[in-house]
């Protein structure tokens, strides 16, 4: 790799690393002001939320886009998985392993409702801003992520290595979501997914495994 080259990759993480670095900045500055969960509990029943949600993930999908530059179908690795049975085999066990790491980790950790987004019950009358939220939470942020932490983030970082990559992506993942009883359950998803997309060479798993998890936790927020 010429000297220009190496310059230009480590320009390119130096960019990354700040943009998930003021992502996280703004979430944990956001998860200790003043705002009380009771504020943010109702926001998926709004409208206002999605097209926030919807708002705020395309400003931020253009820094990421902006820092893949021409390498975009190498870093974003939208492909088929190199096996697909084998591929979903280890979709299945990362998902089997993340719930085994949740449920033992509930005993100590509130992570669950840290958040304070979703509702405490169903109001059906809020069914459709429900619907619209649980779009940008079920599909936009897991496509928007996975791109950014399994395709840019450790397209970047595997020439230092893939264990180092799988784990610095899996912490930083955690720490962008700005969340303090959650973070050991969100690092823990983050390294658990870089490794499935160190395994298949594609970011296309973690999206469906990403996807189907935030779904299955917007559903039992408000059936249980």
């Amino acid at each position: 790799m010429s000297v220009d080259a190496v310059r230009w990759s480590r320009a390119r993480v130096a960019a990354w690393l700040t943009v998930v670095g003021l992502l996280a900045a703004a979430n944990y500055a956001v998860r200790f002001s003043s705002a009380s969960d009771a504020d943010q509990r109702d926001a998926l029943y709004h409208y206002s939320s999605a097209l926030s949600g919807l708002i705020f993930y395309g400003i931020f999908f253009a820094f990421v886009y902006a820092i893949a530059a021409v390498d975009t179908e190498e870093f974003f690795a939208l492909r088929r998985p190199r096996v697909i049975g084998q591929a979903v085999g280890f979709g299945i066990g990362v998902a089997v392993a993340i719930y085994i790491v949740s449920a033992v980790l509930a005993p100590f950790l509130d992570a669950g409702k840290e958040q304070g987004l979703t509702p405490s019950h169903w109001e059906p009358q809020h069914a459709g801003a429900y619907a619209a939220n649980f779009l940008v939470v079920a599909v936009v942020a897991p496509v928007v992520e996975e791109l950014t932490f399994r395709g840019v983030g450790y397209g970047l970082l595997e020439q230092y290595g893939r264990p180092l990559a799988i784990v610095v992506v899996g912490i930083l993942f955690g720490l962008a979501h700005g969340l303090v009883e959650a973070l050991p359950v969100l690092a823990t998803f983050g390294i658990l997914l870089t490794w499935l997309r160190s395994r298949t060479d594609s970011t296309i798993p973690g999206m469906i495994v990403h996807s189907l998890f935030n779904s299955i936790a917007l559903v039992v927020a408000v059936t249980t």
